[in-house]
């Protein structure tokens, strides 16, 4: 049942103080429901409940005995069910992303995740039961009917969880018992980042413009608000501990319960990737640190005439940056220009975004920091929220973000159960989306100034996306094998966070007083445990892909849209099979490393 939300998903957004960007769109949700008292709402409700306990009625215990037929028909009114809980959950979270401060809104989400929660409780049974057909009997019902096997692949990934379910009744106990554990403090989480305030220099801001100030051209500027954010995290650590404490004791709960043999596994599971290939790419990647981010970071040192760089020269702008903000209509003509230049179709389906609604692109109070893009429902279409401000990293985030709306909108015709992509190729095409992007740009740069501060942004945001994403996994890793040996102080925390960022980071860097607390804002370690790998197979995994389109590849835009098309319909190795590639091979990720490594070359040869 998708009734979650990705987390935001940029590393630094960024706020335009004010300057003008021409007309920033909001989202309209009529597409989804009219309003939180619309008939059509209630109707759906309505249906959803008898829909859930006729289900239950017709099929609990009975999975067995059904026919290829049967157990289509069954699967035909699950993915329904499916269908119209996400389209209620999708209406109640995307209001409340846009206000995550605002208690009415708050309430209409808990409220309809409750219903949802408890309407749902009784499909429980179906998963659990389908994983006790025996091997063979399964393998006949697949073989029987093509349109049953079309599902193969949910349920394959469904029967991987086979070896770690539990009873039925502890099943329904923790399905329903969800909407006040994890989700609960997800919800406290959200709630209090978005309400936190700062003060720098005499002023009030909210964490998007305290963020930003750390990209601002004045170094004083970035420090005050570096400053501002380690006092503010320190003074909040204590409740952040809390709910980390918590919820990684949850899922150790969970994981020992079901006999996951590692905090990680259930990712992976979900995922549908290997250990051993996130371990591949997680060993490549720590073993390129220091010839990606501390021989970029000694070149940016030496660009901005420091011997040491602090936490908050991190994402400097370069001395030579133009300062100029990019208005949302010339955002809009670059992406859409760079996507059309691939393929006149990808830039057809980021159209409806800018033209219906489709996005919400303004900072406002309250409203969830970062950017990400949500598929909704099939029969309905993405929407994609960013805190647009008019950087030029703020034109990456849209076009990372039209690249994941584009994917969904395409892997919409897969059906509900199976347009949902692993989160290892959901990264795909939004980091495709922006190596086209960059790539348009880099070839339009007015001189080599130009060219070389666009290279320099290029390696910081993949450094953001590999290296310090890689970081994020170990620490991941770090703070639940310890969390596993008992309660974790907020100076337990804080170590475990420090000790891998002077490793990812380099010896370009000092750490000030305060740094120790900044995991606290970091929302992927609350909504999704061991989320951030994805970005860095992601990255990767588009870096080869891009090197066998510059190849010249014949019809590589065709088996593009079609790999896009597939969704979640199979596995990787499938999609990377007409490229010529695999991820599983452990010089794949040394090949995608090497374009960051080329980028790092050009600089140091500019000087």
């Amino acid at each position: 049942m998708r009734l979650t939300f990705p987390a935001p998903a940029r590393d630094v957004a960024a706020e335009a103080g004010g300057a003008p960007l021409g007309d920033l769109p909001e989202w309209d949700l009529s597409d989804l429901y009219a309003g939180e008292d619309a008939a059509e709402l209630k109707r759906d409700l309505d249906w959803l409940e008898e829909a859930c306990r006729s289900f239950a009625e017709d099929y609990e215990g009975k999975l067995a005995d059904l026919n290829a037929g049967g157990l289509l028909d069954c699967t035909l009114r699950y993915e329904k069910i499916e269908t119209v809980a996400g389209r209620i959950m999708s209406f109640a979270g995307l209001r409340y992303y846009q206000k995550t401060t605002d208690g009415d809104r708050a309430k209409f989400m808990s409220d309809m995740q409750d219903r949802i929660t408890t309407y749902t409780t009784p499909l429980v049974f179906f998963s659990l039961e389908f994983n006790r057909i025996e091997d063979a009997q399964y393998e006949t019902l697949m073989a029987g009917n093509a349109d049953l096997a079309r599902y193969k692949p949910v349920f394959d990934r469904m029967r991987a969880m086979k070896p770690y379910q539990l009873s039925d009744e502890l099943e329904k106990f923790l399905h329903d018992k969800s909407v006040v554990g994890s989700s609960a403090w997800n919800k406290l989480f959200d709630e209090q980042i978005a309400g936190l305030s700062f003060e720098v220099d005499g002023e009030t801001m909210g964490i998007e413009a305290t963020l930003n100030l750390l990209t601002d051209h004045d170094r004083g500027k970035r420090e005050a608000g570096a400053r501002a954010l380690a006092a503010k995290f320190t003074d909040t650590a204590p409740l952040f501990a809390r709910i980390h404490n918590t919820l990684a004791k949850e899922k150790e709960i969970s994981d020992r319960w079901r006999g996951l043999p590692t905090p990680q596994m259930g990712r992976h599971l979900s995922n549908h990737v290997e250990p051993e290939v996130v371990e591949a790419l997680r060993n490549a990647v720590v073993a390129a640190y220091p010839r990606l981010s501390h021989r970029y970071y000694k070149l940016k040192a030496k660009w901005l005439g420091l011997d040491v760089m602090e936490v908050w020269d991190r994402n400097a702008p370069l001395p030579m940056e133009d300062q100029r903000l990019v208005g949302w209509d010339e955002a809009r003509q670059i992406v859409s220009d760079a996507y059309a230049a691939f393929d006149p179709r990808m830039a057809e389906l980021a159209e409806p975004f800018f033209t219906d609604g489709w996005i919400d692109a303004g900072v406002k109070e309250g409203k969830a920091p970062g950017a990400f893009a949500h598929p909704t429902v099939t029969d309905v279409h993405p929407y994609v929220m960013l805190n647009y401000l008019g950087k030029p990293r703020d034109v990456m985030t849209l076009a990372h973000e039209l690249g994941h709306g584009v994917h969904q909108r395409l892997a919409a015709s897969q059906g509900e159960m199976l347009s949902s992509t692993p989160l290892t190729l959901a990264e795909t095409a939004s980091v495709f989306g922006e190596m086209l992007t960059f790539r348009r740009m880099l070839s339009e740069a007015k001189d080599d100034a130009a060219r070389k501060v666009m290279l320099a942004g290029k390696v910081e945001d993949m450094i953001n996306t590999v290296v310090r994403q890689i970081a994020f996994y170990d620490f991941e890793c770090k703070l639940h094998e310890a969390r596993g040996e008992g309660e974790l102080t907020v100076d337990d925390i804080n170590a475990l966070w420090m000790s891998v960022q002077g490793e990812s980071l380099g010896e370009a860097f000092t750490f000030m007083d305060g740094y120790e607390s900044f995991w606290a804002y970091i929302p992927h370690f609350v909504h999704s445990p061991f989320y951030v790998y994805a970005y860095a197979f992601g990255d990767g995994l588009v870096n080869a892909l891009y090197a066998v389109y510059e190849e010249g590849a014949e019809g590589f835009e065709e088996k593009y849209f079609e790999m896009l098309r597939a969704g979640g319909s199979k596995h990787h190795k499938e999609l990377l099979a007409p490229f010529g590639l695999d991820a599983s091979d452990p010089a794949f990720w040394d090949k995608g490393l090497s374009m960051i490594e080329g980028f790092i070359d050009e600089l140091e040869a500019m000087g």
